[in-house]
């Protein structure tokens, strides 16, 4: 049995890409669709007026891995890790430090969402939100549906012109516009993707255009919302990663759903399994997504096996064990 191994940000960053990501996204999806893979139920802690302390986690059944991410969210940043072991012995096979995976996987999430569920022809995106998912959230909209336009808002004027200068400086080959309002932006868009902090609900059905589908990704803890409840009453299909999750953490689905009934909810993995894209003549669709274990652990294990394959990251001693001390014993 092998040390386990330490993987970097920049390993990370060298050993995968967002195409790829959203790639192994799906085949974990696919997994959990035909029960081999499990999601463990988010959780959080909230302290200090905002903060907030997260985990969650996955097992992938015959895969040899089960994983936990875990980080603290708080105004000074955060520092997640994936800690990835062996489903048989549980010795630790690797860590890795899951900034640039978390950003990965969650504009994969959207990613995936829009390729099932946004209509064929959609070339314009409106981008609620410019925080630090944001780019990886226009990218993977951008390689799921080929973009003519994008357009950006955020409530500060310097912050939303600063990422329109940052997605110009990427070279992307879609036009990009900065909106002065929501309402600009999301005008006649047949994409939304709202990435938020919002505590209160901006997004209306007035805002939003026939045939458009929505990504909602910013509020996933009960005390943040980003859309009014008026856009259930136009959506053809309504979805999320997780059911439990927005179950229990996000206010616009259990405002919506308050008396029990959760049936029209479907997770993505039976939308990516199933082969169910968007439905004809539906007039809106809404996506929420608010992180699992699934996600992470599927874009974990292949970055593990690649890590292997060309001998990135750094190996670090496993922990030997040993017996407590008992208060009696001598020190």
């Amino acid at each position: 049995m092998s040390d386990p191994i330490w993987i970097s940000e920049q390993d990370v960053v060298a050993l995968m890409h967002l195409g790829e990501a959203m790639d192994a996204l799906e085949a974990g999806l696919r997994l959990e669709a035909n029960g081999a893979a499990q999601n463990m139920v988010k959780t959080h802690a909230v302290w200090g007026g905002g903060h907030t302390l997260h985990a969650i986690g996955a097992t992938v059944e015959g895969a040899g891995f089960v994983g936990t991410k875990t980080w603290a969210h708080t105004a000074g940043g955060a520092t997640p890790l994936l800690l990835l072991w062996d489903s048989d012995s549980g010795r630790l096979k690797a860590v890795i430090e899951a900034f640039a995976l978390g950003q990965m996987r969650t504009g994969s999430m959207t990613g995936v969402a829009t390729r099932w569920l946004a209509s064929p022809d959609a070339d314009e995106l409106g981008q609620v939100g410019t925080g630090k998912q944001a780019l990886t959230q226009v990218a993977a909209v951008a390689l799921a549906r080929p973009l003519r336009r994008v357009r950006v808002y955020s409530p500060s004027p310097d912050k939303r012109a600063a990422f329109a200068d940052k997605l110009r400086a990427k070279g992307f080959d879609f036009e990009i516009e900065v909106a002065d309002s929501v309402e600009a932006c999301v005008n006649g868009a047949p994409i939304i993707t709202l990435v938020t902090r919002a505590r209160a609900p901006f997004l209306g059905a007035s805002m939003v255009a026939a045939g458009a589908h929505v990504n909602a990704v910013g509020a996933i803890t009960p005390e943040r919302e980003e859309f009014e409840q008026d856009l259930f009453a136009r959506a053809g299909a309504v979805a999320a990663d997780n059911l439990p999750a927005v179950q229990r953490l996000s206010r616009e689905y259990m405002t919506r759903y308050a008396d029990g009934d959760w049936d029209e909810v479907k997770p993505i993995c039976a939308i990516v399994a199933g082969g169910e894209r968007r439905p004809p003549g539906a007039d809106l669709t809404i996506f929420k997504a608010m992180g699992m274990g699934v996600s992470d652990l599927s874009l974990g294990m292949t970055i593990y096996e690649r890590a292997g394959m060309l001998g990135r990251g750094r190996p670090f001693p496993h922990p030997q064990k040993s017996e407590p001390r008992l208060a009696a014993d001598p020190a």
